[in-house]
């Protein structure tokens, strides 16, 4: 087993993270959505290395982090709409599904077979430093185990994946709290997952509202796509009004006061984005082996459309 390293945010600590990532091996890096486990997309010993660890299906593919549109523009085609977004939300929660160059030199494991590629210019400072130091074009899917509550902390991080990764580097708390929303550009664009930027500013800029396709969960085009996702051990039941004997209660708003948790007692649904894996995390272990969750209705506008997507996806049966 592995000695997972947990390093600081600073020179030090980055140029170390960057050393490793040239040499094969796998970091959990700090993102403004979620942490991501970086590996280079380039190395598919590296990328192999990143399914293992997470215990990640083969034919789901992951996202490439990349530090510019230049550098997107050597791995993936970049049309009008995606030049537009691109100058819109990048760096950025926001994630886009383009044609792969067959010049791009990357794993094949990194797209699973598609002939697109998901990529993103991530805004945390700690994410950017480091894919300037190390050169490394970073696939990076989020730093768990698959299919678990997604990891917003370093110590989430450790909890899922200490001692199958060389470092974690610890950037604190991630700002956002929900994954990047995955768009496919076209006419219309789709909406692959909905994420840190809502449907309304895609609209904002594209003047087209993006359409959600029917998911195929045997054959994803994007991350985020499987039926059963983050999700804690606990079984979880949606739009609860009240506590049920035996259930860990999450209120939103004035729905569910007196509860142990709340996403946001205010109503914020950015706050409630923020706090979600987090407070998930922690009612699983108060829930305890198998025990029950019940989540208040949380509304879908704006970026609610990603926590309601999320809490389905963890209320889903699992296989």
């Amino acid at each position: 087993m592995l000695t997972t390293l947990r390093l600081k945010p600073d020179e030090a600590g980055i140029f170390r993270a960057a050393e490793l990532l040239r040499a094969g091996e796998l970091v959990a890096f700090p993102s403004e959505t979620v942490y991501g486990l970086g590996g280079d997309a380039r190395n598919d010993a590296a990328v192999a290395g990143i399914y293992t660890a997470k215990g990640r299906p083969s034919f789901n593919p992951l996202i490439v982090h990349l530090p510019d549109l230049d550098a997107v523009r050597r791995y993936a085609e970049v049309g009008p709409e995606a030049e537009a977004l691109a100058r819109a939300f990048w760096p950025g929660p926001l994630t886009l599904v383009l044609p792969l160059r067959p010049d791009a030199g990357l794993s094949p494991r990194v797209t699973a077979g598609n002939h697109s590629l998901a990529v993103r210019i991530p805004a945390h400072p700690v994410a950017r430093a480091l894919l300037q130091v190390s050169g490394v074009p970073l696939a990076g899917p989020s730093a768990n185990p698959s299919g678990r509550i997604s990891p917003t902390t370093a110590e989430h991080v450790l909890e899922g994946l200490d001692g199958r990764i060389a470092a974690v580097l610890d950037g604190g708390a991630c700002r956002v709290g929900v994954e990047s929303t995955i768009l496919a550009p076209g006419q219309p664009p789709h909406l692959l997952r909905p994420g840190g930027i809502s449907a309304e500013e895609i609209l904002a800029v594209l003047g087209t509202l993006p359409l959600r396709p029917e998911e195929d969960p045997a054959r994803p085009v994007a991350p985020g796509q499987l039926s059963s996702h983050y999700a804690p051990d606990a079984l979880v039941r949606l739009n609860a009004g009240s506590r049920r004997a035996n259930e860990v209660f999450i209120g939103f708003g004035a729905v569910g006061t007196g509860a142990e948790f709340n996403l946001s007692p205010t109503g914020d649904l950015n706050e409630a984005a923020a706090q979600l894996f987090a407070v998930l995390r922690d009612a699983d272990r108060q829930a305890g082996p198998g025990g029950r969750i019940a989540i208040a209705p949380v509304p879908t506008a704006g970026i609610g459309l990603a926590i309601n997507d999320r809490l389905k996806r963890a209320a889903a049966p699992r296989s």
